[in-house]
Formats: structure tokens, sequence, C-alpha cells
């Protein structure tokens, strides 16, 4: 590695001689001017802290879908528009439904007309309390990038149950008491048959 060279007096006074005599070829290319730099402002605040996550601790992977609330949060949440005394019952598992339906293993093109009839049939004899069992779904282990609900019946029925023409004939959905299926069921209170 050379030394550094230092310049005598007489060849710094002619380097800066020359120095001052010289016009840059590009001036954009000379030396910036340093402006000071902007003060950063402060990041808001979030809305919503993330939980704690410490490093090495074990991931809660079942936990629910946090992009939707579940089918079954927003069929608590409806006004109830049955009998509060039966309806008291009826969550409770009281009542004995007067019929059932098993959708498990069905396509969504299998079980729609499936519980067309079965509902229509319900109302036409007269029941009042029938129960149509989903089943919970099964958790996918594909290698798709973006998962899918967990349940595909259990969240079509209740959709196929508020459209016409079965919508006329439906007072109450509510998801079934524990000894009934619980999250896998779903108890459909009829309207009264009109004769």
């Amino acid at each position: 590695m050379r030394k550094p060279r230092h310049l005598s007096p007489e060849d710094r006074a002619i380097w800066d001689t020359v120095a001052k005599r010289v016009e840059p070829l590009h001036p954009t290319l000379t030396e910036p001017k340093v402006e000071p730099a902007p003060t950063p402002k402060a990041a808001p605040a979030p809305k919503e802290q993330a939980p704690f996550f410490e490093v090495g601790s074990k991931a809660d992977t079942h936990r629910p879908d946090r992009i939707l609330p579940g089918i079954g949060h927003a069929l608590r949440a409806a006004p109830v528009q049955m009998d509060s005394k039966a309806f008291g019952k009826m969550s409770r598992g009281k009542i004995k439904p007067e019929a059932r339906i098993d959708l498990h293993g069905m396509t969504l093109d299998e079980a729609h007309p499936a519980l067309l009839s079965f509902i229509l049939g319900a109302q036409d004899d007269g029941k009042r309390l029938v129960l149509v069992i989903t089943g919970k779904g099964k958790i996918r282990h594909d290698d798709s990038i973006m998962s899918g609900r967990k349940g595909v019946l259990r969240h079509h029925v209740p959709q196929w149950l508020r459209l016409p023409p079965l919508a006329a004939k439906i007072l109450e959905i509510r998801p079934a008491h524990i000894r009934h299926g619980g999250d896998g069921a779903y108890y459909v209170y009829l309207r009264k048959a009109r004769n």
C-alpha cells in the first residue's frame, strides 16, 4: 500500500491556481448541496395491536377465521322471530326435532335439491321443528395458497334457507344444541302450513 502523498507549499499554490480556472464538464455531477434531513413524522398508533408472540412459543393454529365471523355467530346475532318460550326450549335442546335430514357426504349439487324437498315436505306434513345436519366439515390439507372455509355445506345451507322458495316457509334458523349435533347441525323452525 502506498503512503499518501503530501504536497509541498509550492505545489499546493500551483494546484489552487489551476483548480480556480477549471470549469466542470458536467455541472450536475458536482458535489450536491447537503440539505438537512426532514424530521421523521411520528407513526400513527396502531388501532389494534397484534397479540404478543415470543420466539420459540407454540403458534395458535386452531384460531377462528379472522376474515369473517362464523355463520353460527351471524345466526345467533339475528333477532328472534318465534315465540320466546319455545325459542328458549329449542336453544337448550329441550324440544325434540320432528324430522331430520343428514347431508353428510353430499355435494352442493346433491344437497340443495334434497334440502328443498325435505323442507317443503316437512311443512306440508305439519311439522314445526326439523333438524338439518351438515357436519362440521373437514380441515383441508391441500397445497393451495388460499384456504377456504371449513365446512362447505355448513356455510351454504343457511344461505339456501334464506332464499325463495324456502324463506317464506321458515320462521327461525339457529345452530343446534350439542345434543342434536352442535355446530354441525341447524334447527329450522317452520311456519304453520296454510291450508
